[in-house]
């Protein structure tokens, strides 16, 4: 199964990330976290509007095939706890930097 978030293995090769020093003085030419969690959450968001209108078709007969209505949920519930998972783990980041002494 493919990541649906793409934050698992990165499509961008190593030695095209920018380096140490193109962070620190602001010239990455990529888009920044908050542009990729942004697009990510509109993705997780999708997903789940697309197994939404899935279940809803198929309850209502216009679709009859269940394995695919199965698929968009998974797809959308997996996608949805990656994306918990990641807040989480910056949740944890930020409580880790409140707590450091300057």
């Amino acid at each position: 199964m493919s990541d649906p978030l793409g934050l698992i293995g990165s499509s961008v090769p190593f030695r095209d990330l920018p380096s140490l020093g193109a962070i620190n003085s602001g010239k990455s030419n990529g888009p920044g976290f908050k542009e990729l969690l942004e697009e990510q959450i509109e993705k997780v968001n999708q997903l789940q509007k697309d197994a939404k209108e899935a279940i809803e078709d198929l309850a209502a007969g216009r679709r009859n095939d269940l394995e695919s209505v199965m698929i968009a949920t998974v797809k959308a519930d997996t996608a949805f706890r990656m994306l918990l998972q990641v807040r989480n783990k910056v949740m944890g980041a930020y409580e880790e930097l409140k707590q450091m002494r300057i």
